[in-house]
């Protein structure tokens, strides 16, 4: 099976600025998306889509491959992630690429382990019949949905709504929530269905302990304390 690894890493970060690029731990934050990647040694490809020049030339100096600037139409902050991953596989295929599968790495997930990628991908391969496969983590029973609240206008509500028919938390069912780590689908289903997910998407869960999710500056502060902790061990 033929797999195309994708990076997407656009300019222009609001929430941290540069932070594709931004230095963690003494390597740009994209690196690590790389070195995963290139240690599992799963991967076709592994290329870089991106609208930004600089980012696009720290990605060559990592070792991914940038076969074409990503178009001003698809990096806008509104845009979604399933026609810039469409729009990868349209040019890998004019080029004569023609992979089975794609995995998503986002930058903003670093401590990603390679083996993972290669149970993930050897999940993919061994279920035909499956559309994808995704990185997930159990949340914390104290915070599953059936135990959360919200606020309508003055009132407090469950935000389930059976929500208050469950009192014990063993009794919740178990929740789990994306990592970031990745994504992998079939081509198929990325063109055909026009879904990163598909009819038929598998979990699989991830145990590293070592996992967030860089939004905010505060998530980026806990990445600094992670990747300190990593290059001391």
């Amino acid at each position: 099976m033929q797999l195309l690894g994708i990076i997407p890493a656009r300019g222009g970060s609001k929430g941290i600025p540069g932070k594709n690029i931004k230095m963690l731990g003494g390597k740009p934050l994209l690196q690590y998306a790389a070195l995963a990647a290139q240690s599992s040694g799963i991967f076709s490809h592994l290329i870089l889509t991106t609208d930004s020049e600089e980012i696009a030339d720290i990605g060559r100096k990592c070792g991914i491959e940038v076969p074409f600037m990503r178009p001003p139409e698809l990096a806008r902050d509104d845009t979604p992630m399933l026609p810039v991953l469409q729009h990868a596989v349209r040019w890998g295929r004019d080029q004569g690429w023609a992979p089975d599968a794609i995995a998503i790495l986002q930058p903003t997930a670093p401590f990603r382990q390679a083996n993972d990628l290669c149970s993930a991908f050897e999940l993919l391969k061994s279920k035909p019949e499956i559309d994808s496969v995704v990185s997930v983590a159990a949340v914390p029973e104290h915070y599953s949905p059936y135990f959360l609240m919200k606020i309508e206008g003055e009132r407090l509500l469950p935000f389930m709504a059976d929500g208050l028919k469950v009192t014990r938390r063993q009794d919740a069912p178990k929740a789990f929530s994306r990592t970031g780590d990745f994504y992998f689908t079939r081509v198929e289903t990325l063109m055909q269905q026009n879904s990163i997910y598909g009819t038929n998407c598998l979990p699989f869960v991830v145990s590293h302990q070592n996992r967030v999710n860089l939004d905010t500056l505060e998530d980026w502060q806990e990445a600094e304390r992670i990747a300190a902790r990593l290059n001391q061990t």
